[in-house]
């Protein structure tokens, strides 16, 4: 081969292997997987229409079932995040001039305002104050007065902790014709859910959470009503890549490519959703709950405040005030550069004024409370 033109190295970075450091992920996420994940997702690619790959999607859907509790059909892994999946239900539900009623209470109800709001949706809001969450009196005025078409509500807002009832939530949208769409991103796996029992319609989550996998095939699932709509768009679904006419063609029966899946965090998806199956979805959701309550409990014997009353705390993410006078920041950073621990800072309305802090997957152990409040009695003012 002649080249014609000189190349230019000024790019060319000449780097040893790589090297991350070994961190505890107590944030919002991600968590640290599961070893027995972490070697799955190092396992040899094959093809993403090879026969084994597509029974082990089987195996994912049927999995993704169980951890929600649903018989939905259409239940996937999306390729990518769990904004992804969330923009996914909102692509293929909602259509120009549909009426989207989001309850806000925190970050994440904000994106989904956003999000609507760019499929052409005419959006209303609800607000509560950041830390609190609605009553279903609350929902019933509401829908009562803006007749929507779609209500979106965060099940675990990932920006205050709270934890958002869902009991009787269905029955109301059915009463005024419409669909239930629900955030289940920091909920799935480490949080009760039964999505066919509260009549949810949409839902969506992430892989990195409570899944306790690495980030990128997040959970998507639609209800017969739901596909319902979709079936009956005037419209084709304005995001192509998202489109659960054709995504159904891939994960169902007829198996036709769509896009080159990514295989091995696939895998990983597998085997996390194995874990989950092995343990038993409810010895789960308590495992969580009980070193929740055991990190509470040690959080306020060190005098810290937590954000959320405990009846709607999620025991997946704790909001903790950061006492006065004390620079939250600079402790994560020290958590981080000297423990290799990492916390999360408060978004929006909460920024500077709470730490996140989350024990999902694997991470839910009564060792990583331990570790953490070691490292806090250190580092906080006495």
């Amino acid at each position: 081969m002649t080249l014609t033109l000189s190349i230019n190295n000024d790019r060319r970075l000449q780097l040893a292997p790589l090297e991350i450091p070994t961190r505890l992920l107590l944030g919002p996420g991600p968590s640290n997987a599961h070893p027995a994940v972490l070697q799955a997702m190092n396992t040899p690619p094959v093809g993403h229409l090879d026969p084994a790959f597509l029974a082990l999607m089987d195996e994912i859907q049927t999995l993704l079932r169980y951890v929600w509790q649903t018989e939905n059909s259409q239940t996937i892994a999306v390729s990518g995040t769990g904004t992804a999946a969330m923009e996914a239900t909102i692509a293929n539900s909602v259509e120009p001039g549909d009426v989207v009623l989001v309850g806000v209470m925190g970050y994440f109800g904000n994106r989904l305002v956003d999000m609507a709001g760019r499929y052409g949706a005419d959006v209303r809001t609800i607000s509560k104050p950041w830390g609190e969450v609605f009553s279903l009196e609350e929902l019933r005025t509401a829908m009562a007065t803006h007749r929507p078409t779609i209500l979106a509500l965060v099940h675990a807002e990932t920006s205050t902790g709270a934890r958002q009832p869902l009991e009787g939530v269905g029955d109301l949208c059915r009463e005024f014709n419409c669909l239930l769409l629900v955030d289940t991103v920091t909920s799935l796996g480490g949080v009760p859910i039964f999505l066919d029992e509260w009549g949810v319609d949409l839902a969506y989550s992430c892989s990195q959470k409570g899944l306790g996998c690495s980030p990128g095939a997040s959970p998507f699932t639609m209800s017969p009503r739901a596909v319902e709509k979709l079936q009956q768009r005037r419209q084709k679904v304005a995001n192509w890549y998202l489109d659960m006419t054709l995504l159904s063609k891939y994960w169902g029966s007829d198996r036709i490519y769509h896009h080159t899946a990514p295989i091995n965090l696939y895998y990983a998806l597998r085997e996390a959703l194995r874990l989950i199956a092995e343990e038993g979805l409810e010895n789960c959701w308590q495992r969580h709950q009980k070193n929740a309550e055991y990190l509470w409990q040690g959080l306020e014997d060190l005098g810290l405040t937590l954000h959320v009353p405990r009846e709607f705390r999620l025991p997946t993410l704790t909001t903790v005030r950061i006492p006065e006078g004390v620079d939250g920041k600079a402790v994560s950073r020290q958590l981080l550069t000297e423990y290799n621990i990492e916390i999360g800072g408060g978004l929006g309305e909460l920024a500077g004024k709470v730490w996140r802090v989350g024990l999902m997957g694997f991470n839910s152990r009564p060792e990583s409370v331990d570790r953490l409040l070691e490292v806090l009695r250190q580092v906080l003012p006495k």
